[in-house]
């Protein structure tokens, strides 16, 4: 009888996928638009994101421009950004908003570099939960009947190679984010 880890491998995709994400959010001394998904405006009477209610584009390798759509919204969208505790500086123009990125400290840089360990450590929870589902299944399948001893560590052996890989691949995105932290 062989098992389907199909569940576990989309579940690790998941998990990789929202790590990159949670990184991408994390503020380097290089200016990104991705920085902004996590800030909420009030517009219109309700929370959007930044990307919904104006444009944001690269100026510099240190600033962003945002061009709201709806120039009464520039107030809005300065408040939502200052208040996100981001770290960023923010100037208003005829033409919208001008983020810049402060050149990072060690300290600061530290400071990302932890909340990055933590991230992946978030990361490396849910994925010993998965295996531990998982592994839970299988060992109920032999209490079942359905598979022997043998066949039960094979899976296991089978199922921990799998968890090695993506643990393998979650410490590279670690390391890839804290060298661009760093540098």
């Amino acid at each position: 009888m062989s098992y389907n880890f199909t569940a576990l491998k989309e579940n690790i995709k998941g998990l990789e996928e929202w790590l990159k994400k949670e990184f991408s959010s994390i503020r380097t001394g290089r200016a990104t638009p991705s920085i902004l998904d996590g800030v909420f405006v009030e517009a219109y009477g309700s929370h959007s994101p930044i990307s919904q209610v104006a444009s944001i584009s690269l100026e510099g390798t240190r600033s962003l421009r945002v061009s709201p759509w709806d120039m009464s919204q520039g107030k809005g969208i300065e408040k939502a950004i200052i208040t996100s505790n981001l770290g960023l500086s923010v100037s208003v123009d005829d033409k919208g908003l001008r983020i810049t990125f402060p050149e990072l400290t060690t300290e600061s840089r530290n400071t990302f570099v932890k909340i990055a360990k933590q991230k992946l450590e978030d990361a490396r929870v849910s994925l010993r939960t998965e295996r531990e589902k998982i592994w839970d299944d299988i060992q109920a399948k032999e209490k079942e009947g359905g598979m022997g001893e043998d066949e039960k560590f094979r899976l296991k052996n089978d199922m921990q190679k799998i968890v090695d890989d993506a643990n393998k691949k979650l410490d590279e995105l670690f390391a890839m984010k804290e060298k661009e932290i760093m540098s």
